[in-house]
């Protein structure tokens, strides 16, 4: 239970928590008020944690330029206890408001990540630049090329093979943030293959392989045959739900295309 400075009981059940909250008797508790009911006549006082209201205000504390009105936050959008991205803008040319955000060697943002129970935290400056915002949201990956459909609220996003597991993130958190963000649906692909060498759709295995393994393949940046070939069974069991018995009988489904176009050419 806890309780404020007057006394009123106030409630922060577990949905309410970053996943790994953990408070001793007596602690001081930081939270924002999410709803507030009357029940009996009593206030039901509802808080958060995990909302992104409460970094908003954690923010605020920490950057009096944001207090002051001088920074706006447009938007911030939040896996709790994981990874965070706030989109901000100045009204004063003068100040860098990433700059700001973050402090002199990171002295603002730190105690906020702390709070946050190191929360990855990604401030990044707000445009209206879709291609920039964009490529911003998508922090820390490096982009090399984009082709974005505005009507359909759509982007195909091509960037080296090393920097796919990076935009994707751990469990998908990276490029599904960079989606709510932006409001675009972002799809990611390999851009380094070498010259003459060909690869396949994912897609065009539908006969031999299940949907919902392509599927799955899919949320982690995987389209081609080439981009699942790539990485080691450690990796896709660490990034997908698959079994390891899957994911070596696709390889050896998607192998056997390239084996043989090799065989081929000989």
């Amino acid at each position: 239970m806890l309780l404020d400075d007057e006394g009123n009981e106030l409630i922060l059940p577990k949905s309410e928590q970053i996943p790994t909250d953990y408070f001793k008797k007596g602690e001081s508790v930081r939270a924002v008020v999410k709803k507030v009911d009357l029940r009996a006549n009593s206030p039901v006082i509802l808080l958060s944690r995990t909302h992104p209201s409460f970094l908003a205000k954690l923010l605020e504390l920490e950057v009096p330029e944001i207090f002051d009105g001088l920074i706006s936050i447009k938007k911030i959008v939040r896996e709790p206890g994981e990874r965070a991205k706030v989109a901000v803008e100045s009204y004063d040319d003068r100040i860098d408001p990433v700059g700001a955000c973050v402090g002199m060697k990171g002295s603002r943002i730190h105690g906020i990540v702390r709070e946050l129970k190191n929360e990855n935290i990604d401030i990044i400056n707000f445009t209206t630049n879709i291609q920039l915002l964009l490529q911003r949201s998508l922090t820390p990956a490096k982009i090399s090329s984009m082709n974005i459909n505005e009507e359909n609220k759509h982007v195909e996003v091509f960037m080296p093979a090393d920097q796919v597991s990076l935009a994707i993130g751990k469990r998908g958190v990276n490029i599904k943030l960079a989606q709510e963000l932006t409001g675009y649906n972002i799809d990611v692909f390999r851009d380094d293959l070498e010259q003459g060498e060909f690869d396949i759709d994912l897609d065009e295995f539908t006969d031999e392989i299940d949907g919902w393994v392509i599927d799955e393949l899919k949320k982690v940046g995987c389209d081609t045959a080439r981009s699942v070939l790539a990485l080691t069974d450690e990796e896709l069991i660490r990034r997908t739900d698959l079994e390891v018995e899957t994911i070596k009988d696709v390889k050896q489904i998607l192998g056997r295309e390239f084996d043989d176009d090799e065989e081929e050419a000989k």
